[in-house]
């Protein structure tokens, strides 16, 4: 695909891009390139590719989901400048 200066003046008005007049030509040269290699992409065959976010493969470490600790709710209420019958009381806000 070969765009030319109009093209590539329109995309940087689009993209918000302040592109000079005589930087113009040669950015369309620039893209055409790329939009060349876009299409030598699409002719490949994927049926059947996985998706991947990485050529290596790996895992994640994970960790037992199990509770650690907890009930100490009286603990953290401590903390609190005002609590009521166990929570957390905060002003009314919404009238």
């Amino acid at each position: 695909m070969s765009l030319d200066k109009d093209t590539v003046k329109n995309i940087a008005y689009l993209a918000r891009i302040r592109v000079g007049d005589d930087k113009l030509g040669p950015l369309a040269g620039e893209l055409s390139t790329i939009m060349g290699w876009i299409e030598q992409l699409q002719e490949l065959n994927t049926d059947g590719v996985e998706p991947m976010a990485s050529v290596a493969a790996m895992s994640l470490p994970q960790r037992r989901d199990v509770v650690t600790d907890g009930n100490c709710r009286d603990a953290v209420l401590k903390n609190a400048p005002d609590a009521e019958d166990g929570f957390f009381a905060v002003p009314k806000v919404v009238e």
